[in-house]
């Protein structure tokens, strides 16, 4: 029996089993290697779907190295979506867009991948500029600062024992303390292995040694309650597993052929699906439910909105984040004063060594 049959499925799938650890630090490597191929890319004039082609094809050949001659699934979890200024997410062009970035954007690059079902996301913000080391200032510093705060403080209250409850206050105080709100809808999920947002949302629970996060946060310097514009920008969906369906017509029944066999429980954009006839048989999919959509959503014109998402290990010597990018100089004239989420952000997100006990079995005293 292969190593990866139904024995394989019998082993722990949770942090303390190391193999899991590596597998998580794999897809995160990727990950990581891909969102700075992405950063390094968004520059004037770059044509929006040419990145994000890369970078999901810099994902599937990255994953395609790992685990070589081992029966497991790996592949993307997360198609990558660039999402410009106002538009908070899940834009995710085809291969027929035009846009192009210009000088000023705000970006949100969010992508992620899996290997034996084990993901990593991440999702960074960033200003196009001619010199990115020129320093952000504005609106945008703010809403990228903001982000980046909130980010740091929920990493280390999202923590072994402390309730889910105690997360969003916090964020609250620091958005506003930015002049932004969060985004509607946005959850912080826990993955488990093929699950790319388990039950145990960050709404009301306690955490747990051993689970694993993707930190979502998604601010904007508008009220924070994004619409949709034109559905026909919709190119991001999920199949919803617990459906079934006998679909009536061909192309229905290829596009989710191929999703199952390419995507059977992580997000897809159109763009990755090679079924000829794929937008003829999404209406009957979504009619029927078999699909899940991710809706390209805006707030108003002239906000801005910054996202950063990073993925968590919740490890015995503390929280271990395996997906980020470093930030570009951000030039703020806005800071947290809040004394305790000051103190809160100061903290380490690893555990303070125990000091060893006094040798109490050292060697008996001379006589």
């Amino acid at each position: 029996m292969s190593e990866y049959g139904s024995d394989h499925e019998l082993q722990e799938e949770t942090l303390s089993n190391p193999d899991v650890v590596t597998k998580y630090k794999a897809a995160s490597k990727i990950v990581n290697g891909a969102l700075a191929a992405v950063i390094e890319a968004c520059k004037p004039g770059a044509k929006v779907v040419e990145i994000c082609e890369k970078a999901d094809s810099l994902m599937n050949e990255g994953v395609g190295k790992e685990f070589k001659g081992k029966e497991i699934e790996k592949g993307i979890a997360v198609p990558t979506c660039i999402s410009v200024n106002n538009c908070v997410g899940h834009y995710s062009p085809l291969h027929d867009n035009t846009a192009e970035l210009k000088e000023g954007d705000l970006v949100k690059i969010d992508l992620g991948c899996h290997i034996d079902g084990y993901i990593a996301q991440a999702a960074h913000s960033l200003v196009v500029a001619s010199d990115p080391a020129a320093p952000v200032t504005g609106r945008a510093a703010d809403a990228i600062a903001c982000a980046q705060t909130c980010f740091d403080a929920a990493a280390r209250l999202i923590r072994p024992g402390k309730k889910s409850g105690e997360v969003a206050p916090v964020l609250g105080k620091i958005a506003e303390a930015y002049g932004c709100n969060l985004v509607d809808g946005v959850m912080t999920y826990e993955m488990t292995r093929f699950v790319i947002d388990a039950q145990k949302a960050v709404d009301e629970c306690e955490f747990e040694e051993g689970e694993v996060y993707a930190i979502d946060i998604i601010v904007t310097t508008g009220e924070g309650k994004p619409k949709v514009l034109d559905e026909k920008e919709t190119t991001v969906y999920k199949r919803a597993m617990e459906v079934q369906y006998q679909l009536k017509m061909k192309a229905s029944r290829e596009l989710l052929s191929e999703v199952g066999k390419k995507y059977p429980t992580m997000l897809f954009s159109l763009r990755g699906v090679e079924a000829k006839q794929a937008r003829f048989g999404l209406v009957e999919c979504l009619n029927h439910g078999l699909l899940a959509a991710y809706p390209v959503t805006y707030e108003k014109d002239g906000d801005v909105v910054a996202h950063i998402k990073g993925t968590v290990l919740l490890m015995p010597s503390g929280s271990d984040r395996i997906t980020s990018a470093p930030l570009q100089p951000l030039q703020s004239d806005k800071s947290v004063e809040d004394e305790e989420i000051k103190a809160l952000l100061a903290t380490s997100l690893k555990n303070k060594k125990k000091k060893k006990k006094a040798d109490k079995e050292a060697a008996p005293a001379q006589a």
